[in-house]
């Protein structure tokens, strides 16, 4: 194996190698012998016309060196296929090599030999001889295909013209290079000296030994150069903008000191002195805890041995302004009038009462304590319910200033704990960032949207949060960036969330819940009254002498054209009715008659009824049951449907089921297999029927054991051939001893149920206690069954035959 050495390349044609005396001046292909000696090249190509120093290290090569300077001094140099082979095989190697002459050869007592090869004729080997004890083989010349066409000397001109171009801008290239290229007419020989010198890859070089053709050869050299110039072009645009860029510094900085001398002689005194003089006096006058005052005043050392100039300065001086920006002791007064504080959660929210009775205990904590040290309060709801508006609500009833920190889609822990100072655009979290904002340490601060935290590779923000909402260790909430203890614990933290599951179990211990239910339909009606008609008037430029709501079209708003557990919607649709009745006003040129929208006039401005009423769609057949459902949205009803054909007695269950809710309806099949008789159920020809259970919005994932009831309800339906009443939804988990068990949501379910125009529920006995937390309002339309076992439910669901 050989390896070039740290020599360049030079041409034959201005070969200068001293004593000459053991070199032939002159030598001719035909005294060529028919077997070469092969000696396998690692990392260098040998073209015809090239003179190259190589370094010969195994024994092999030793052993053919030593030969070939007792010899004729001809061998064969061809490139390896795998330049880490120490003793290649003939597969190992290339096939087109070229036959060159040694030189020189100097050895080294470390066993190593330096030789000067040149190249002269192209060669294809052929067959090889057995190794005894490097590689012979035999060979076949390759002579230049050269045709002597006006392209040619085209292509020869062009590739001289941008090879000169090259040789300018290139170092790298020597002077007895440059020349033999001035010198070279040949186009074969010229092409052979780019693809010798110019900085290409071993591939392209092999490529390009292999080319017989010389005009093939030219047309792939001429893009090669092309690129060469274009990176030796793009290399000396950045070298001199590096140079500019590096004298552009030291000459401003030459100017700054002369233009501070000539200061000091006028007594005129530094701009810089007097930023660090004026930030003295305000680090003096700050009111710091001890330990902030410290650190402000070591910073302040250290930016007066920092040359304005350096980035350090910028970094020391935004540092300094966090410290003396942020409310270390200033906060605002609580006013703690419980009265006060009633009036204001009235006026601004309706309903809600046990969430307003929550948030009365927890002021008047506040007052007795004068301080904060409780749980964090997490309001849990539905979408547009209020819990936003109940954060803002809370400081204004405590006169206290309110932020509010978005966290949904947050995924960077340093979102809240902050970036390290040796970051480049290093900043505190969002807590501290708030706190500088509000410019008090006793805000409240609300965290929305507490369930919508993420985490990937950059941390987990939910983790980070433990320290800012846990009253034992706030106290002393350190951000990266400030690196000093901020006190937290007079922070006001409350949160929301539309439910509990995605919140991190730690986090998660760490919260007072306070459940925000669905409003009813009352309430929807009141709050648009109260609130929402009201601001969309205002905010349309309009006035109550303008245009006028009634009671009929807000109902109807409210059931035709809205469904959710809020209020957004129902806001959107009279936001809506407000634009059209603008534009009604403005079109009679001034006209002050008053714009009434009645019911009758909804379907003229916003179309036609987007809900239809459930309690229009009867069920008319065998096998269709109506199911409660619990949604982070709000409550729901689903219909669940069973039907039977020919099989083999399999269970075929669809609609986006989870696994929990399959198992759910593999219970209510075995159960009703075993009490078949009991139930007046026909199941003797079970083996040779399929049961098929499907619950609609197949797109929509459902999972949980509440729907037991209801599968059980409609298998019972559709095997006694007896239709379930169309009036009754139910809800409730089963079990194989045909026991309905308790199950969450009842509120939402209950409510969803009578929105949906549903006038019985069949409830599980044990959540009697969960009934009286429905709004009366809504127990007043429903009849209520509350079941311990499957056949009570299947008895009340079954209309009669």
């Amino acid at each position: 194996m050989t390896t070039k050495t740290s020599a360049e390349t030079e041409f034959v044609s201005i070969l200068g190698t001293g004593d000459k005396s053991d070199v032939p001046a002159k030598f001719s292909s035909r005294s060529l012998p028919d077997i070469l000696p092969v000696l396998g090249l690692s990392d260098i190509v040998i073209f015809p016309g090239a003179v190259v120093p190589l370094l010969v290290e195994t024994g092999p090569s030793l052993k053919l060196v030593d030969d070939l300077v007792a010899g004729d001094r001809l061998f064969g140099a061809v490139l390896q296929r795998n330049a880490d082979v120490p003793e290649p095989a003939p597969g190992d190697l290339h096939t087109v090599g070229c036959v060159s002459r040694l030189a020189k050869m100097v050895k080294f007592p470390d066993g190593t030999a330096r030789v000067l090869v040149e190249g002269l004729w192209r060669i294809r080997l052929k067959d090889y001889e057995p190794p005894a004890p490097y590689l012979r083989a035999h060979y076949e010349l390759l002579r230049d295909d050269a045709e002597d066409s006006i392209e040619l000397q085209a292509m020869l001109r062009n590739a001289h013209k941008q090879f000169e171009e090259i040789a300018k801008m290139s170092s790298a290239l020597t002077d007895q290079v440059k020349i033999a290229a001035l010198n070279t007419e040949h186009p074969g020989h010229f092409a052979d000296l780019i693809a010798a010198n110019l900085n290409l890859s071993l591939e392209d070089r092999q490529k390009l030994l292999e080319m017989i053709s010389v005009r093939e050869r030219l047309q792939s050299l001429l893009p090669m150069l092309n690129r060469e110039q274009e990176v030796l072009t793009l290399s000396s645009k950045i070298q001199s903008d590096v140079a500019s860029s590096i004298a552009k510094t030291q000459r401003d900085f030459f100017l700054r000191e002369q233009l501070r001398a000539i200061q000091r002689e006028l007594g005129d005194g530094d701009t810089n002195s007097a930023e660090l003089k004026l930030l003295r006096e305000k680090v003096e006058k700050a009111v710091l805890p001890a330990e902030v005052r410290k650190a402000a005043e070591q910073e302040l050392e250290r930016l007066q041995q920092t040359p304005p100039a350096a980035a350090e300065y910028g970094v020391g001086r935004n540092y300094l302004d966090w410290i003396l920006n942020l409310p270390w002791e200033k906060g605002t007064e609580d006013k703690l009038d419980l009265k006060a504080a009633e009036k204001i959660l009235n006026e601004q929210h309706f309903g809600l009462e046990k969430v307003k009775d929550r948030l009365l205990e927890y002021i008047a904590v506040i007052k007795r304590r004068k301080e904060i040290k409780g749980p964090l309060l997490c309001l849990v709801g539905p979408p547009g319910v209020g819990k936003t508006s109940l954060g803002k609500s809370v400081a204004d009833a405590l006169g206290r200033k309110f932020a509010r920190i978005s966290l949904g889609g947050m995924r960077d822990e340093a979102e809240i704990r902050g970036h390290r100072r040796t970051y480049v655009g290093a900043m505190p979290g969002r807590i501290i960032q708030t706190l500088r904002r509000v410019e008090s340490r006793n805000p409240v601060i609300l965290l929305d949207e507490l369930d919508k935290v993420g985490a990937d590779f950059r941390g987990d923000p939910a983790s980070a949060l433990l320290e800012v909402l846990d009253p034992a260790q706030n106290s002393t909430f350190t951000d990266h960036y400030l690196d000093l203890p901020f006190d937290l614990s007079r922070v006001l933290f409350i949160s929301t969330a539309n439910w509990l599951e995605p919140i991190h179990p730690a986090l998660r211990d760490r919260l007072e819940v306070i459940e925000l239910p669905s409003y009813t339909e009352t309430e929807k009606l009141e709050i648009a009254k109260r609130y929402l008609v009201p601001r969309q008037i205002e905010e349309h430029g309009l006035t109550k002498s303008d245009v006028k709501f009634t009671d009929p079209a807000l109902r109807m708003l409210i059931r035709e054209y809205t469904r959710e557990a809020g209020v957004r919607q129902l806001e959107r649709e009279i936001a809506a009715l407000s634009r059209k009745a603008t534009r009604k006003i403005i079109s009679r040129n001034g006209s002050a008659e008053l714009v009434k929208i009645d019911a009758k006039d909804l379907e003229s401005y916003l179309g036609h009824a987007k809900f239809v009423s459930e309690s229009a769609e009867k069920i008319s057949e065998v096998g269709i049951a109506t199911g409660l459902a619990w949604t982070p949205v709000g409550g729901d009803i689903l219909f669940i449907e069973a039907t039977r054909m020919r099989g083999r007695g399999g269970l075929l269950l669809t609609g986006s089921l989870g696994d929990v809710m399959k198992e759910s309806a593999q219970t209510a099949v075995s159960y009703l297999r075993s009490q078949a008789k009991k139930l007046d159920l026909d199941f003797d020809d079970y083996g040779k029927h399929d049961l098929h259970i499907h619950v609609p919005a197949g797109a929509t994932p459902k999972d949980g054991p509440s729907a037991g009831v209801t599968i059980c309800v409609a298998l019972a339906s559709l095997l006694r051939k007896q239709r379930v009443r169309s009036d009754t939804a139910m809800t409730g988990e089963i079990s194989l001893r045909g026991r309905v068990l308790r199950v969450g949501g009842i509120k939402e379910k209950v409510i969803a149920a009578s929105r949906f125009g549903v006038k019985q529920v069949i409830l599980p006995e044990g959540n009697k206690p969960d009934w009286m937390d429905v709004p009366a309002e809504v127990r007043a339309k429903l009849k209520v069954h509350f079941v311990k076992q499957i056949s009570e439910a299947i008895q009340l669901a079954l209309a009669p035959k």
